[in-house]
């Protein structure tokens, strides 16, 4: 039997704040017993388990592993501005004329994260083939 990926946990300086914004993004919700202050906070969606644990230690240098997000609901460009309205930031924008590529943003913290196209936009564009 193999394992499995129960959360994918992220160090942070304030875990409750930085799962608030997650828990926004993802659209969903953090545990019942997480509160501000808490060493540990918890955002449970439908793609993902995030755990979020304090730690002291600044972020100096690019992630080792980050999130790729897909919208579901929305264009990747709508995606974006919704994004950067909750707090993100720019990164990198490796958007190309013909629709490919991705949008590097940096959550509150600064984890860098990407936006790639949504699954409607990558239909179409095979459609359009």
């Amino acid at each position: 039997m193999s394992s499995l990926i129960r959360h994918v946990t992220m160090d942070s300086a304030d875990p409750y704040v930085l799962a608030t914004f997650w828990a926004k993004v993802l659209g969903g919700s953090l545990a019942d017993d997480d509160f501000p202050g808490d060493p540990e906070a918890v955002v449970t969606a439908a793609a993902a388990t995030l755990l979020f644990v304090r730690n002291d230690e600044r972020k100096t240098v690019k992630n080792r592993v980050h999130l790729d997000l897909q919208p579901q609901d929305r264009t990747r460009d709508e995606e974006v501005e919704r994004l950067l309205s909750l707090g993100a930031t720019l990164q990198g924008d490796h958007r190309r004329p013909d629709g490919s590529g991705w949008v590097t943003l940096l959550d509150p913290e600064g984890n860098e994260f990407c936006v790639e196209r949504s699954a409607g936009e990558l239909a179409a564009r095979r459609r359009d083939r």
